[in-house]
């Protein structure tokens, strides 16, 4: 393997995130044709098939599992050794790869936006999962910070909330539930429940309320998509509890009415998370620094309206602190 490139690594390390060439060549601006000739470049390198092809989607061998530990091995310690020299330097400048929660891209690019402005020697990278995904990503050091919720338990990390985070349960306008005054979480049993899937951080905080209240509800759905539980939602399909900060522009609408619930919302944190294994860099410094004293007021202006509605910022429900780092 002394004749493998960091490109192929590269290459070979996206096409086994996503278990795909295309979607591999997609995030790296490449053609498939050539994720392909990379990835036959290695296995040539490696003598052993590090896929196994099934139409569109590929799963690794068990040289391909060994050969990715390493790969991302590798991968972080250029990483790190760039970052090094960025400090040397004292810049402001080089790669920035930021990992968020699925439900963090309803502001996160914008504030994003406001970033580059400040910083245009940045050039940004964003990494996009759920809650499980993520701190996968960030314990491998393929995200220098993440945005997300509680922090990881399973690896010594630095979370610092920047602003609050509530979420509250929805229905259709003209779903009885809406018509009614305050519910019992025990009603909630009442109707079909739309959720997110297991490892989501709202998942996890949804399980928590109900155990808190020895109460449940009628899973009739699991969804990995915010967008596509909203249409189920607004389709009168069932129940559901989302961020408030991905029900907007629909509750503004009349869309989604948020249900008036004991208890909720339910107010967790956002989380500016890296792990401590590693020194960030001056762009990723920087970018904590903008987070930390930017990011709620930002909030504040896009969604102030909606939590006064909700009465989390009068303190009507408990605010989750977040989780000690591990």
């Amino acid at each position: 393997m002394k004749n493998a490139t960091l490109r192929q690594f590269r290459v070979f390390s996206e096409a086994a995130r996503h278990q795909s060439f295309a979607e591999a060549a997609r995030v790296l601006h490449l053609t498939p044709p050539a994720v392909s000739m990379q990835i036959k470049e290695l296995e040539a390198h490696v003598g052993l098939p590090l896929f196994e092809r099934s139409g569109r989607k590929v799963a690794l061998t068990t040289a391909g599992e060994y050969v990715l530990v390493y790969a991302r091995r590798i991968l972080a310690s250029l990483k790190e050794a760039e970052d090094a020299v960025a400090r040397l330097r004292k810049l402001e400048a080089g790669q920035l790869t930021i990992g968020m929660v699925s439900t963090a891209k309803y502001f996160l690019p914008r504030l994003l936006a406001r970033f580059r402005q400040d910083h245009p020697g940045v050039e940004l990278h964003l990494a996009v999962g759920n809650r499980e995904q993520l701190v996968k990503m960030l314990q491998a050091g393929e995200v220098d910070i993440a945005i997300m919720g509680r922090a990881p338990k399973e690896f010594a990390t630095r979370a610092e909330p920047f602003a609050a985070h509530p979420h509250v349960f929805i229905a259709a306008p003209g779903h009885p539930f809406a018509q009614q005054g305050t519910l019992a979480p025990q009603q909630l049993r009442e109707y079909p429940f739309i959720s997110r899937e297991p490892g989501s951080g709202t998942r996890a905080a949804l399980q928590r309320f109900l155990d808190e209240r020895r109460s449940s509800v009628n899973v009739a759905m699991e969804m990995s998509s915010n967008e596509t539980i909203k249409q189920a939602v607004m389709a009168g399909m069932g129940i559901s509890f989302l961020s408030l900060h991905t029900i907007g522009l629909e509750v503004r609408q009349g869309l989604i009415a948020v249900l008036d619930v004991h208890g909720s919302p339910v107010v967790r944190a956002w989380n500016c998370v890296h792990s401590m294994a590693k020194l960030l860099s001056p762009a990723a410094e920087a970018f904590r620094y903008f987070m930390l004293e930017r990011g709620e007021a930002f909030l504040a202006a896009e969604f102030g309206e909606l939590h006064a509605g909700t009465g989390s910022d009068a303190g009507q429900a408990p605010v989750e602190a977040p989780a000690a780092s591990g």
